[in-house]
């Protein structure tokens, strides 16, 4: 599971998270199951089971369903939430990696690639120009910042004095696969070209060994 940072965390509240850890733990490999369950897993009381259920529960890692018995009162029980599922590890890049990875080792099928990206950005240009549509320049580049963010980019924006910006993403979600492929990078630079309709330059990239990637836009 993605670890949180320990900066900060008092004795209690690291302990706290490694307990809401295993519980989540526990959900994923046992699937649904009681507080009753859990605190016998976890030789810990109910109470303090459904206190971190709680917890989880507002965080969106937990849902709370009542399971309908044969004699008695429906009983509460826990499953983890689609959102929990980003919790644990993904390998979803060595998957992409070995795919296309299968297509550039047959001269046959090699120039699928560049296709592939191609229409990928036709793709995101569809979904996102809408969001464009009867924007100002600044509208527009905040618009792209939030697009990036909501992916996972990590995305700050800063204007320049003579009035162009600049754009600079401190992470990127498919590093693994621009730094062998860059058609993913040229995708993303002509996603932006279109989507701003003014010039943009890539000053830096992170699959180049960059610390960010940085975009001068306008």
């Amino acid at each position: 599971m993605k670890a949180a940072g320990a900066a900060g965390m008092t004795a209690e509240s690291r302990k706290d998270s490694s307990t809401r850890e295993r519980i989540l733990m526990l959900l994923k490999t046992g699937g649904r199951m009681n507080a009753g369950d859990i605190a016998s897993e976890l030789e810990l009381t109910e109470m303090a089971i459904r206190r971190h259920m709680y917890t989880l529960e507002s965080e969106g890692s937990v849902n709370v369903i009542s399971v309908r018995q044969a004699m008695g009162r429906p009983l509460h029980a826990y499953e983890l939430t689609a959102q929990a599922d980003e919790l644990f590890p993904k390998n979803y890049h060595l998957l992409a990696l070995d795919l296309l990875g299968e297509l550039a080792d047959d001269p046959d099928t090699a120039a699928l690639i560049d296709r592939m990206f191609e229409g990928r950005k036709k793709k995101l240009l569809e979904r996102y120009e809408p969001r464009m549509a009867g924007k100002s320049l600044e509208q527009k580049v905040s618009e792209l910042a939030a697009i990036q963010n909501a992916g996972g980019y990590m995305t700050e924006v800063k204007t320049k004095s003579d009035g162009s910006y600049m754009l600079f993403e401190y992470n990127c979600p498919i590093a693994q696969v621009a730094g062998k492929y860059q058609q993913a990078c040229g995708c993303e630079l002509s996603l932006f070209k279109s989507l701003l309709d003014v010039p943009v330059e890539r000053t830096e990239c992170l699959a180049k060994g960059g610390g960010k990637c940085s975009y001068h836009i306008g």
